[in-house]
């Protein structure tokens, strides 16, 4: 129970590896802010926290906008008085080279991406101070090397990476640590989205798994794991690193 009387704000956690990361404080005895604009999402999320015995709240929250981060803040405080993590998650993907991209959905995937980590980040600091609390950055391993056809998405998540570590030098000091997880294919969440685009999602997703050297995509709470563990004591050196949590992806060429 490492969380025990704590409280973590995961956004995005209404489904996926936000879900995941949710349900795993939540067992380990945190009291969770489930965060997403999907608020459908986000109460299904804190009814499996509570059928488990678990505390949770949900607030509808576009991670874009900074009356709507504000307000998420505010009922975070009012509802267990301190913040002690906060999971950056929310993130949206457009499956497209620079050319074939809109300028609306460049600015959607810069606003909620890196938006997103900027302003809960911005507007949860002055209490993650008061705790010495923790930031945990959903990136991805495209932020190190690239795939076809995600350049938006792509630029996004290597922007987390280097904010990750701008954030990391800047408060330090005052005790708050910051750091990315940089996942592979996941079989929920985003990666899902991108399987069911292909003509056979069943055949893409098999090839996504050959692309790893445990020739398997990962599962969103083996993600979930490694966020509890940058957000706990356990980690108490740890700040500004990215975690890989691939399964080998960028690891080489894959085995043939």
């Amino acid at each position: 129970m490492r969380f025990k009387n704590k409280c973590v704000v995961v956004t995005g956690s209404g489904s996926g590896i936000g879900r995941a990361c949710a349900l795993a404080f939540a067992g380990s005895g945190a009291n969770v802010v489930v965060a997403d604009i999907n608020l459908q999402g986000a109460r299904d999320t804190v009814q499996l926290i509570s059928a488990a015995g678990g505390s949770a709240i949900a607030v509808e929250t576009d991670v874009s906008s900074p009356a709507s981060v504000q307000a998420l803040v505010a009922q975070t405080i009012n509802a267990f008085s301190a913040v002690h993590a906060l999971v950056n998650n929310a993130a949206i993907q457009v499956n497209k080279t620079v050319e074939d991209t809109s300028f609306e959905e460049w600015n959607a995937q810069l606003s909620i991406n890196v938006g997103g980590v900027f302003l809960c980040s911005k507007y949860f600091l002055p209490h993650l101070r008061r705790t010495k609390g923790s930031i945990v950055n959903m990136s991805s391993v495209n932020s190190f090397f690239v795939e076809p056809s995600c350049a938006g998405y792509c630029a996004t998540k290597a922007a987390i990476a280097g904010l990750t570590k701008a954030m990391a030098i800047d408060h330090g000091r005052e005790g708050v640590r910051v750091n990315c997880i940089c996942p592979g294919y996941i079989d929920a969440g985003l990666a899902e989205g991108y399987f069911q685009s292909q003509a056979d999602p069943d055949k893409a997703r098999k090839e996504a798994g050959k692309l790893h050297a445990l020739w398997r995509i990962g599962k969103p709470e083996e993600v979930a794991r490694a966020a509890l563990f940058l957000a706990s004591d356990d980690a108490s050196f740890v700040t500004g690193a990215s975690m890989v949590v691939d399964g080998g992806f960028g690891s080489g060429l894959p085995p043939k």
